[in-house]
């Protein structure tokens, strides 16, 4: 019987980690990043165990951006002095704002691609290999919709689906037009396509994703275009809950109430964007709303869903903010109830036209506005949420939720509103082992700020096919090492810095 030498056996395959800052967009372009790697041949690396390649999937939203990533890539400075052969890349959104300068900062670095050219990855990394030095390419549009990449989904149970790229606002304080480019909307038959393959695969949920979904359609011409999406998502047969993101309020008309509200797999969840509720303010800001039209939107959401939970972004401290300026954004926030707000201290970003703004405010002011808002807006989601004790919620099981799980011998799942649930996987309705992908129901015991516990046992569970993907998924060795990680507190995986 003969036997292959060592010296003819083919080589390893290289592997890939990919560290993910920033939005759901970026999350899910680190599912393609991942997609067109494992295409050319690469696997992620086992969790523990160095890279061959590190991908720096980046955000340039906030100041503090720039400062991670830098030093997150200066923390592998000594891994790449010990072993040559470790690539480095760095893509995203700083990555199309700085390009060659991140080069010239971190001199290490293998490859910079932005974000119109995610599929060019495995090329730079062969060119840079090949000519031993760093591969710079930021393309001003798109080469290839992302969406026609082959993604390696993060979940078995629910996925995002990009219905547009791009935004066409001007916010002052916003990078991410000059970043991402003008809006380009894909056809509906195509962002269909791709839900009901996800569906197929075991997918129970989708979040369907834009810089401005109330917008999808301006591209060809049909207005009503989102409306018609979420309606159409309600005729997919296993699609179980659909969620959006982000809409804006300029744009947000009454067919897509309608349609939230009459298609019974969208979610009775709105996350709507309301960064101030001064009127002066959001007229520096350039948001084409005053703040009687977003409360006016939230009206009509719970006239038609009263148990929409509302969620939001709040700016503190923009440029020319007085003291009744922030006045009125509290007042807007005791009005508005929202189940929780994204909350951020103004940081100028270098080509917005509010980094050149008068009367830029001491940073001592910023803080103490940020929290007072911070306190207010916790004591609202803490109301809203003992509310809830006593009601029955369904529940779809989610991995990497709850930080304490192990500690505390719960699970964790969320609602169809989207608020976080800690449960006790207990009681005689469970259907063998409780997993990821699941759906249970159960009653709310306790309410926290920002999430909620289940403590009694579990009234009915049922078994998936969602669960039995992820559970395949967990018995085989490969996947257990995971080559992406995420690093927003929205999405389903455990936060890494």
């Amino acid at each position: 019987m003969s036997t292959q030498s060592t010296a003819d056996a083919p080589p390893a395959a290289r592997t890939y980690q990919i560290r993910t800052y920033g939005c759901q967009m970026n999350a899910h372009d680190s599912e393609r990043l991942a997609g067109v790697l494992e295409a050319d041949g690469y696997r992620p690396a086992p969790e523990g165990a160095d890279a061959d390649v590190v991908v720096f999937n980046t955000c340039a939203v906030r100041e503090n951006a720039d400062n991670k990533l830098y030093g997150n890539l200066s923390h592998l400075a000594p891994a790449k002095r010990a072993n040559p052969n470790l690539q480095i890349a760095v893509g995203g959104c700083l990555a199309q704002k700085d390009r060659a300068g991140i080069v010239e900062r971190a001199p290490y670095v293998d490859v910079v691609f932005g974000t119109h050219n995610v599929g060019s990855l495995p090329a730079l990394l062969r060119r840079a290999r090949h000519n031993q030095r760093a591969e710079v390419e930021i393309l001003e549009s798109l080469d290839q919709f992302p969406s026609t990449l082959p993604a390696k989904r993060e979940s078995a149970y629910a996925g995002w689906v990009s219905i547009s790229v791009g935004c066409n606002n001007t916010c002052t304080f916003c990078i991410v037009p000059s970043l991402r480019g003008r809006e380009r909307d894909r056809r509906p038959g195509e962002v269909l396509a791709e839900v009901q393959a996800l569906v197929d695969e075991g997918a129970l949920e989708v979040t369907l994703l834009g810089q401005n979904v109330n917008s999808y359609g301006v591209e060809f011409g049909d207005r009503g275009a989102f409306a018609k999406l979420l309606r159409a998502c309600g005729q997919i047969d296993g699609l179980e809950r659909v969620r959006f993101t982000s809409p804006h309020p300029r744009d947000f008309t009454d067919d897509v109430i309608e349609a939230m509200a009459s298609t019974p797999n969208v979610c009775p969840q709105l996350h709507m964007p309301l960064q101030s509720g001064s009127a002066a303010v959001l007229k520096a800001m350039r948001r084409s709303y005053r703040p009687d039209r977003f409360l006016g939107i939230l009206a009509k959401v719970r006239e038609a869903m009263p148990h929409a939970a509302i969620t939001t972004d709040i700016i503190v401290g923009f440029p020319g903010e007085s003291d009744d300026d922030f006045e009125q954004t509290l007042q807007v926030v005791r009005e508005a109830q929202f189940a929780s707000a994204f909350t951020f201290q103004y940081s100028p970003r270098p080509g917005t036209p509010a980094a050149s703004l008068p009367d830029q405010l001491p940073k001592a002011v910023v803080q103490e506005r940020y929290e007072r808002l911070v306190a207010l807006q916790n004591e609202i989601s803490w109301q809203q949420n003992r509310r809830l004790v006593g009601s029955e919620v369904e529940l779809l099981v989610a991995a990497g939720e709850g930080r304490k799980d192990e500690t505390t011998a719960r699970m964790s799942g969320r609602a169809r509103d989207g608020r976080l649930v800690h449960f006790t996987p207990t009681g005689p309705a469970i259907d063998g082992e409780i997993r990821p992908g699941d759906v249970i129901t159960t009653t709310i015991s306790y309410a926290a700020p920002h999430h909620l516990n289940a403590d009694g046992d579990v009234h009915s569970h049922r078994r998936t096919r969602a669960g039995d993907v992820h559970q395949a998924r967990t018995a085989d060795p490969e996947p257990a090492g995971s080559g992406v990680l995420l690093g927003m507190p929205t999405v389903r995986r455990a936060a890494t810095s």
